[in-house]
């Protein structure tokens, strides 16, 4: 695991197990032990996978019991949310009027 992926939501999101693991507690919150019941990776593996997840501001744990739940954190999933739809929001508009103007201009021939 690389180390750039702590801070970074988006390196921390560039592994396909880190992903697994957003995808999984997307559904609700979950121990260590349920993610790497889910997946093909040890138990250890999963632990530094939530460790990264979590100095990139993308998951949190809390204690519950004997035992510790992670959970997504709003304000990481917002902060890539908000990233992506900057970015790719202008470059949807830019496509549909793009779109719109072609096909403008197809339809008078």
């Amino acid at each position: 695991m690389s180390s750039a992926a702590a801070g970074d939501p988006f390196d921390a999101l560039g592994n396909p197990h880190r992903r697994a693991i957003v995808e999984l507690l997307v559904e609700r919150p979950r121990s260590v032990q349920e993610i790497a019941d889910k997946l093909p990776i040890s138990r250890p593996a999963v632990s530094r996978h939530l460790r990264l997840l979590s100095q990139a501001g993308l998951v949190v744990d809390e204690q519950v019991g004997a035992r510790h739940l992670y959970r997504l954190h709003g304000l990481g999933a917002d902060a890539v949310r908000e990233y992506l739809e900057r970015v790719w929001g202008q470059a949807a508009v830019r496509f549909r009027l793009f779109a719109e103007n072609t096909t403008a201009a197809a339809d008078d021939r």
